[in-house]
């Protein structure tokens, strides 16, 4: 005869012997949340960046626990300004650490609810207790290489150039409007010279100074991202960038994209992680850069052509559309 024991609801199945600790980051104060999955939690503050003051937390944490020095940590944080720096250190520091992607932390929708760092702290550690029992709660962002992390920087840093630029430009636009001025050239391009210089007059003293000094942030804009085209055309020229190169032969992708778009851990080597050539790994073809290979690759595809058409005729009930069917 078998019988069923009824679990009570409160009765926590946590590992045994481990201590759990949520971060919830801010700008100038860190909340610490740490509890072994049996005690009620234990809330620290500490100044931001603070490393000393982390460690002593968990080492109270450990104490009001009861638990060994050696005890296992495990703790989380959400992906945020402070990037990278904080998880490299946890891991250094003997610390199981996840950094968990802040969108996919679950929400109650249907009404208002209060929003504290101390709540906040709570929340995640309830959550990082349920995601060692197995259940999937978050999605988990995945460590970048320092080198893929600082790579990212310099297409990053011209997409925020080329914003600062349009902004440079639209607000040039908007104070000629003031005065009924509207440029039909580009303004800060190469007819922009010999066009305030014919129409600067007509703008009063202090707007004419707001507007050089807005063209010369939008001058030290556009040298910056030239500078840094350059240094990529060399990169390529150079054949430091075997991957992007082959990437920007593909249709609709030119360089700017093939940057973003190219696996930086691996462009130093060429391939792709099965061994095959990149992009070629992945059934992409770059296109023919000649009219004679683009003729060459049409004669070799005629006669596979060729075939199909024949063998379609000569199959039973083959015929045109306009042929009648046979009963």
């Amino acid at each position: 005869m078998s019988t069923t024991q009824a679990v009570p609801q409160r009765e926590d199945t946590a590992i045994q012997g481990e201590l759990y600790t949520s971060f919830e980051l801010g700008d100038k104060s860190w909340k610490v949340t740490a509890s072994d999955g049996h005690r009620g939690p234990s809330r620290y503050n500490v100044d931001a960046g603070d490393t000393a003051a982390v460690t002593h937390c968990i080492g109270q944490a450990r104490e009001r626990c009861k638990l060994a020095p050696q005890a296992q940590v495990h703790s989380c944080y959400e992906a945020g300004r402070d990037g990278w720096w904080l998880h490299r250190w946890l891991v250094e520091q003997g610390v199981d650490n996840i950094v968990v992607d802040s969108s996919s932390i679950e929400v109650n929708r249907h009404a208002r609810r209060a929003k504290t760092d101390r709540l906040d702290g709570d929340k995640l550690l309830a959550m990082l207790l349920r995601h060692h029992r197995g259940e999937r709660v978050w999605s988990v962002v995945h460590e970048p290489t320092p080198e893929d992390e600082d790579a990212r920087r310099t297409h990053r840093e011209l997409a925020r150039l080329t914003q600062e630029r349009t902004s440079h430009m639209n607000r040039i636009g908007a104070l000629l409007v003031l005065h009924n001025l509207r440029p039909h050239v580009i303004i800060g391009g190469r007819d922009w010279p010999a066009w305030w210089a014919r129409h600067g007059e007509q703008v009063p003293p202090v707007l004419r100074g707001e507007i050089e000094r807005e063209s010369a942030r939008l001058a030290l804009v556009k040298q910056q991202v030239k500078a840094m085209e350059a240094e990529r055309r060399e990169e390529l020229a150079d054949g430091k960038q075997p991957l992007v190169a082959q990437l920007a032969q593909l249709r609709a992708i030119g360089p700017k994209g093939a940057w973003v778009l190219v696996p930086r851990s691996s462009s130093a080597g060429g391939a792709s992680p099965t061994g095959a050539s990149w992009p070629a790994a992945w059934g992409w073809h770059p296109r023919p850069t000649t009219a004679a290979a683009a003729r060459s690759s049409r004669a070799s595809a005629r006669p596979a052509t060729s075939e199909r058409a024949r063998c379609w005729s000569n199959s039973p009930g083959a015929g045109c559309a306009c042929s009648p069917i046979a009963p």
